[in-house]
Formats: C-alpha cells, sequence, structure tokens
C-alpha cells in the first residue's frame, strides 16, 4: 500500500509539471528542461506504463469473473509493440539536437502523433466501471502521455523552424521533397495532414505485425476482443455467466435423467439450478476447502473461471443433452476424490453436502437450529 500511495503522488506531481510546462510553451516557447524534468519523462512515458503493463495486462486472460486483461491476449503483442516504438520515439525526441532526414522526421511526428491516438483510445478503453470507479490510470496516466507528445510535436516544429533560419537544405528525390513540404506547413495545416497520414502508417505497421502471427485487424481487436472496458465488444459473452460456480458439474447436471441422476432444484445467485449429487459434492468440497485453506481456494477458483469463460462462450455445444452426459461421466473420477476429503476431514459431510444450493433464508435457519443446540 505504501508503495502504492508514493506512485499516485509522484504520478500527480508528475502530471503538475507536465500541464504546466505545456500551456508555458504554448503561452511563451520556453519550458523548463533539467534533470527533473527528464526523471518525469522517463517515469511518465516508461516506467509507469510498464508497470501498468505488467499488473494489469501481461499474463492475464479475458475473464468474466475477476479482473480481465485490459487488451485482448491474442492481440496484445500489436500494441506492445507499438508502444515501444512510440517510447523509443519519444526518448529520441528528447534527446536530440537536430532534425532527422525528410522521411524520417514524418514518420516520427506521425508516430508521435499515433502514441496520441493510442493514448486516447486507452483512456476511453479504461473509462469508469464497476470495477473501476475512478479513472486515475486514465487521468494520471494517458492525459499525461498524450500531453507530453504535444510538447514533443511542439518542440519539433520549432527545432525544425531553428534549423531552417540557421541553415538551407537540399532535398532530393520526390518522397523527399513531399515530406519536407508536409513538414514546413504551418502548425494549423501541418497537424491536420499528419493526423491523416497515421491512417495508412498504422496499416502498414498493422501488415508488418503478420511477420509476429498477428492479424492485420489486431491493433483494433485488441481493444474490441476483451471483457468489461470501455471499447470491450464481448461483454456478452458474460451475460448469466454464475461466477463462482461449478461450471463442468452444472453442464453435466443437465444431462438425461437417468445417467445424471438429478436430485431437487436448488438456487445460485437467485437463479434455480439443477442439482445433482456431483454438483453438490463439488460445492460442498470447495466450501471445505475454502474454508481450511483459503489460499489455496482463491488459486483454484481464479483458474476455475476461466472454465466457466469457456464454457459460455461455446455454450451452444454443452446444452446438448449427450455433451452433459459425456461431462458427467468425467467428472466422476473427481467427485470421488471429493467425497473422500469431505469424509476425512469433515465431521458431518452429509450435512454439508445436503445444505448446499438450499436459499439463504434456509441455510440460515439451519445455521440458527445448529446454534440453539
Amino acid at each position: 500500500m505504501p508503495i502504492l500511495v508514493i506512485s499516485i503522488a509522484i504520478c500527480i506531481i508528475a502530471s503538475i509539471f507536465i500541464w504546466i510546462n505545456l500551456f508555458s510553451f504554448v503561452i511563451t516557447g520556453e519550458m523548463m528542461h533539467n534533470k527533473f524534468w527528464r526523471f518525469i519523462q522517463w517515469w511518465t512515458v516508461v516506467i509507469m506504463p510498464g508497470i501498468f503493463l505488467l499488473t494489469m495486462d501481461i499474463g492475464k486472460a479475458n475473464d468474466c469473473c475477476s479482473d480481465s486483461a485490459v487488451f485482448s491476449p491474442d492481440h496484445r503483442m500489436s500494441i506492445y509493440l507499438l508502444v515501444i516504438i512510440c517510447m523509443v520515439i519519444y526518448l529520441i525526441c528528447a534527446y536530440r539536437n537536430s532534425i532527422a532526414p525528410p522521411l524520417l522526421e514524418l514518420c516520427i511526428n506521425v508516430f508521435l502523433l499515433s502514441g496520441i491516438i493510442l493514448n486516447a483510445l486507452l483512456f476511453v478503453h479504461l473509462s469508469p466501471n464497476d470495477s473501476q470507479p475512478f479513472p486515475i490510470f486514465g487521468l494520471l496516466g494517458n492525459l499525461s502521455i498524450i500531453a507530453l507528445f504535444l510538447i514533443a510535436l511542439l518542440e519539433n516544429h520549432q527545432l525544425l523552424k531553428n534549423h531552417l533560419e540557421a541553415e538551407a537544405i537540399e532535398v532530393k528525390g520526390w518522397i523527399g521533397k513531399i515530406s519536407w513540404a508536409v513538414l514546413n506547413l504551418k502548425p494549423l495545416y501541418k497537424y491536420p495532414i499528419l493526423l491523416l497520414l497515421t491512417v495508412p502508417f498504422l496499416l502498414f505497421f498493422a501488415l508488418l505485425l503478420l511477420i509476429f502471427g498477428q492479424k492485420p485487424d489486431s491493433l483494433i481487436r485488441a481493444f474490441t476482443d476483451t471483457y468489461k472496458h470501455g471499447l470491450s465488444q464481448w461483454d456478452y459473452q458474460c451475460d448469466n455467466v454464475a461466477c463462482g460456480g461449478h461450471f463442468l458439474c452444472s453442464v453435466g447436471a443437465n444431462g438425461h435423467r437417468s445417467i445424471v441422476k438429478p436430485i431437487r432444484y436448488g438456487e445460485r445467485l437467485g437463479q434455480p439450478i439443477i442439482c445433482n449429487r456431483q454438483l453438490l459434492v463439488s460445492n460442498a468440497f470447495e466450501e471445505l476447502i475454502e474454508e481450511k485453506m483459503p489460499r489455496l481456494h482463491r488459486f483454484i477458483r481464479r483458474n476455475y473461471n476461466k472454465v466457466g469463460n469457456l464454457v459460455h462462450q461455446h455454450y451452444h455445444v454443452f446444452q446438448h443433452k449427450w455433451v452433459s452426459d459425456l461431462v458427467y461421466i468425467l467428472m466422476k473420477p473427481l467427485e470421488y476424490v471429493f467425497l473422500l476429503v469431505l469424509y476425512t476431514f469433515d465431521q458431518k459431510p452429509e450435512n454439508r453436502i445436503a445444505s448446499q444450493y438450499l436459499k439463504k433464508v434456509d441455510r440460515e435457519r439451519i445455521k440458527a437450529l445448529k446454534l440453539r443446540k
């Protein structure tokens, strides 16, 4: 917790100085340049994005029942490469004292604009939701990076202007001449044209990503093929997912009566479900593990919830009774293991099994009767 508080405090201070520098440069043409400013640049553009990706995205999967990945696991490589390129280009701009050749200079400015677009999209993607009611990453992260990239664009224009005043530049080739013509435009015309050029540049970048096994639309699907974020398009897959449920056993309980042997109806999250012996035993086993070994239970539950996502994504397959029959049969050995554990470590295993998936009122009555005894 102290590390988190310190990090947020640094982000707030850095953000304040960044916006002061931006307004100062726009109004007076001058801004702060010192070691503290270098630290702010590295902290905002390199360190904090790295921490954010390590804690919020790397290694995470799309998950309906816990913190879900920020970027689609299948397409995140595209975003990572673009982030790294934008980081490197910004640092080059921060430390250089002279302009690059025309075409390269044009590419530098286009990628800075691409970084602004990326952070604007990420700000929307990380918009407030149930799991993150305050957009702290967006306000202290994305907006600060956008401000730094705007400063870099303005400094590039000033650097070009100073260079032209100092010496004339001879440009050869039609590509170089077009690039130079765009770079020499006034900011009012220059930046809208550069913004339009981000489209072919990003399309070319997306095609290069095919080498790394990415798809041409990976930059878009990295945002859309996710759950519970601002640009997510897969939220519908989480509808009716019973987080914390025994997904495979629940599927198995919906098979043919002669095979899965349903016992009674139960209630889970206010919804009626079919209960058979296997489902009740499995839930009783989880309840016992949660009581005796909570850390192990959290690990098992976190990984087992991924099974629930898989079941829901292919729900049409699991609606067939013969599939439920097969799942029930395959889960039978585990049922016996659960029973063995229950009978070994629980004083009244059958009471625990029988009380699973009862209505909340009924369970409270049972607890009250136990206390009276």
